[in-house]
């Protein structure tokens, strides 16, 4: 309560040691943001006892010409506040399931050894693809294991790969700016799988056509510098 005494004797000041507080760090760390930005912005990541306190915009990126204003200072009021989402109680830190494709799986895995035949048991029902379908969209998640989901996604694409070709396997991976590593391992799994490689596009639906069409590029993120 130290406020206290500097309404007694505002002299104290004590209530700057909020502020020098707030703003103090250990370390300082250079990243970027995955929030679905294709800008990649750079950010000076500022760390107090392991815990990322405060993040500033980073302005020493290149000159593309001479003729052409910088970029700086670059990065978005959202982006500054990314730091929150790392500390968020509803933070996704795990992989989940649908309710119904988890328990049909684990059942079909005990009447098949082979990963591959118990997906064929599934879609192969009439019945068991239809409960499956029906469940999209409807919540219903269950937390489970990364070895056991990469065994049915792997099983569910060699399936189709075998009975309808490896091009009827079609997926995204997150956009280059989200994680370079995850991009990369996507998209290069499809490339080498035979599948298609979809753009992210495809799955956001968001956009604007007319944008590519005319002009040429992916979207539309005008600047100064145009």
């Amino acid at each position: 309560m130290s406020w206290i005494l500097d309404l007694v004797n505002p002299r104290e000041r004590k209530w700057e040691e909020f502020y020098r507080n707030r703003w103090s760090h250990d370390n300082v760390f250079r990243s970027t943001h995955g929030v679905n930005c294709t800008g990649g912005c750079s950010w000076a990541i500022y760390v107090k006892d392991g815990i990322i306190t405060w993040e500033m915009q980073q302005t020493d990126y290149p000159l593309l010409e001479r003729s052409l204003p910088p970029y700086e200072p670059r990065g978005c009021q959202r982006g500054i506040s990314a730091s929150w989402y790392v500390y968020s109680p509803i933070r996704i830190k795990y992989p989940y399931v649908r309710g119904p494709l988890f328990d049909m799986w684990k059942e079909a895995k005990a009447s098949f050894p082979d990963p591959v035949q118990a997906w064929a048991s599934l879609v192969g029902d009439d019945q068991k693809r239809l409960r499956m379908q029906k469940a999209r969209g409807k919540g219903g998640y269950r937390r489970a294991k990364w070895e056991e989901l990469v065994e049915l996604i792997a099983a569910a694409c060699l399936y189709t790969a075998r009975k309808h070709g490896p091009d009827r396997v079609m997926g995204f991976s997150p956009i280059p700016a989200m994680s370079m590593l995850s991009y990369a391992a996507g998209s290069r799994f499809l490339q080498l799988f035979g599948g298609v490689n979809m753009s992210f596009y495809d799955w956001y639906a968001d956009l604007p056509t007319s944008f590519p069409e005319i002009w040429g590029d992916q979207t539309d993120v005008c600047e100064s510098a145009d």
